[in-house]
């Protein structure tokens, strides 16, 4: 069986702790069974969500600006995304304003009719979306911890989610996004580590493990991942706990993390707006190891 590495694990694909995601097509018309889908699994796995050309283009914008940064290797082909010498992830975490110019392909793909279409029809009401955005290109090497995204913005309703879409063709050793099973039920977490506020509590990068063998044999569930396409997408609630397998290849994993909300819940301030403040407190000073926390919240 293959083998994929995480963080500092090797993990084996069919093994208790690596499995592969279920897909959510066969319920797409039926925003019923989607709902009670996230319900059970704690994300939409969804292919071709997204008009795939339009992803491409989008791509497009990215590896321009890429290569205007010097992060490209110039040998290579543009399109390939090859990462440079100096293999340096980019984030472009801003506001829709200053996205505008240089990425509007990417806000269409994002904010678009069919995205916010169907999230009318799941949530069972007008939708909107943060205008604050998180795309970004994650270099050889690169990964995420565990973590649920609560804790980066949990100030309005707990009933907000996230889409993740990557630009390109992503196989699994690029560096997909991984979910916990089952994490949305994990109890003792929600109730300590699932109360945090980044801003407010100062914890180092906001992850609760960067080791994922020791969440599944802690705390249960099994990772689930898989290929991804230009056009596929994957939604997922506030509280699964998610990561990414590491990018062991040369080429840029190029993906965006953007937000989902009924317009008529409370909407955590920090990400809306023409110039949204963002985290304003988090890392000003010396944050707290979350090992540390973890030892008081008991988990």
């Amino acid at each position: 069986m293959a083998h994929y590495t995480m963080g500092k694990q090797t993990l084996e694909m069919g093994s208790r702790y690596l499995t592969e995601l279920r897909i959510s097509n066969d319920i797409l018309t039926d925003a019923h069974a989607l709902r009670d889908r996230l319900q059970e699994d704690g994300y939409l796995f969804i292919k071709g969500f997204h008009d795939r050309e339009q992803v491409l283009a989008a791509r497009g914008e990215f590896l321009n600006k890429l290569h205007e940064m010097g992060r490209l290797d110039p040998q290579a082909a543009l399109a390939d995304g090859i990462i440079g010498s100096d293999n340096k992830t980019a984030m472009w975490a801003k506001g829709e304003a200053e996205l505008q110019a240089d990425f509007p392909q990417f806000l269409e793909v994002v904010n678009g009719q069919r995205v916010m279409r169907f999230f009318d029809e799941l949530l069972g009401g007008p939708s909107i979306t943060y205008e604050f955005k998180w795309p970004r290109a994650i270099s050889r090497g690169g990964n995420t911890g565990a973590h649920y995204d609560v804790v980066y913005m949990g100030r309005g309703t707990k009933n907000l989610y996230t889409m993740w879409t990557p630009f390109g063709d992503i196989p699994l050793e690029m560096g997909t996004l991984a979910i916990c099973l089952n994490s949305q039920n994990f109890e003792r977490i929600k109730q300590t580590y699932g109360e945090s506020d980044v801003d407010r509590d100062n914890i180092a990068t906001g992850w609760f493990s960067e080791d994922p063998i020791e969440l599944v044999d802690t705390f249960g569930g099994q990772w689930a991942t898989a290929p991804f396409e230009a056009g596929d997408a994957i939604i997922f609630g506030m509280y699964t706990m998610h990561a990414s397998l590491n990018n062991e290849t040369d080429h840029y994993r190029i993906s965006s993390d953007t937000r989902y909300q009924l317009a008529s819940e409370p909407v955590d301030e920090r990400w809306v707006g023409r110039k949204p403040k963002a985290h304003y407190a988090w890392g000003k000073t010396t944050p707290k190891p979350v090992e540390e926390a973890r030892k008081e919240w008991g988990v």
